[in-house]
């Protein structure tokens, strides 16, 4: 609902109008969603490391903002998920570093990340898929809030190792996904694609970038369903002959281009834009939220 600026006169609603029974229709989702408040607020859910939560009917506590009512809403939908996080969904693709000797070496430098982010937020674990070509790499990682931080921060460090020990030279982030209804991989895992993956058909040069991205994230999102139907043991699953899929596969070429496209940003421009304080100095010589002045 949006207002116009202060001191101008609304339209009045015509009983009966269009107007009136679209405002009448907002109405009635509001009480809804109220209703759905009320029934979490009585519900109860298994936390990680098996402890309940509950939220007996009649709680003084109420939803107070947008993670509470998420957070509500999937409790009722899905009372016996273990859920204490809104979950999100990193996809990135990178060129690997031409004098990196064996490219599971990032495979087994994500797995470490991994662990250390479950050391550091207890219950949080990040599943995903690593995909290893000869000259470039896929990631997707899902995550909570922290730990799609860590790996972006991650991600970025690893481009300024030295030329010696860098594991990838450049990387750009396809999309963000906010608050999953769930995960799409149940574990981590990643693959060694021995030859180039290859689609049939070559694409135009020229192609936007915006149908460029979504014909990769569309294979992509093809590709993990199809791992999804796969056994869940682990070893299992990392035995999946992904080579025998091409059509499941983004090509090197789409991936070069992709790295190309500099509408598109790396995890350095995405953490300053989104994950880094706003100073903003004004021309009258204070920083936006201080209470000094800035005497430099």
């Amino acid at each position: 609902m949006a207002f116009g600026p202060q001191g101008a006169q609304a339209e009045p609603l015509d009983d009966g109008g269009p107007a009136f029974e679209e405002t009448e229709s907002l109405f009635a989702q509001v009480l809804d969603s109220c209703r759905v408040l009320r029934k979490v607020q009585g519900t109860s859910a298994t936390m990680p490391g098996g402890k309940r939560v509950e939220k007996p009917i009649g709680s003084k506590e109420k939803s107070s903002n947008l993670f509470d009512y998420l957070w509500g809403c999937r409790l009722l939908l899905n009372p016996q998920d273990e859920m204490k996080f809104l979950l999100h969904r990193l996809v990135a693709v990178g060129s690997l570093s031409p004098g990196l000797a064996d490219n599971r070496e990032l495979g087994a430098h994500c797995e470490r990340l991994n662990q250390r982010v479950q050391r550091s937020h207890q219950g949080d674990a990040i599943t995903g898929l690593l995909l290893l070509y000869p000259s470039y790499m896929v990631l997707i990682a899902e995550c909570s809030s922290e730990a799609l931080v860590s790996v972006l921060q991650d991600l970025r460090n690893l481009q300024t190792r030295p030329p010696s020990s860098a594991l990838i030279v450049q990387a750009r982030i396809l999309v963000v996904s906010h608050d999953l209804p769930g995960r799409l991989f149940q574990q981590w895992s990643f693959r060694v694609l021995t030859p180039p993956a290859q689609t049939p058909g070559n694409r135009p040069e020229h192609e936007p970038t915006e149908k460029l991205v979504a014909d990769t994230l569309t294979q992509l999102m093809k590709l993990g369903n199809c791992l999804r139907e796969t056994p869940k043991d682990l070893k299992a699953a990392q035995e999946t002959p992904l080579d025998q899929m091409p059509e499941l596969l983004v090509s090197q070429e789409v991936l070069g281009q992709l790295l190309e496209r500099e509408e598109l940003l790396t995890p350095l421009q995405y953490l300053q834009t989104y994950h880094s304080p706003v100073n903003v100095l004004l021309d009258s010589g204070h920083i936006f939220g201080g209470c000094q002045p800035n005497m430099a």
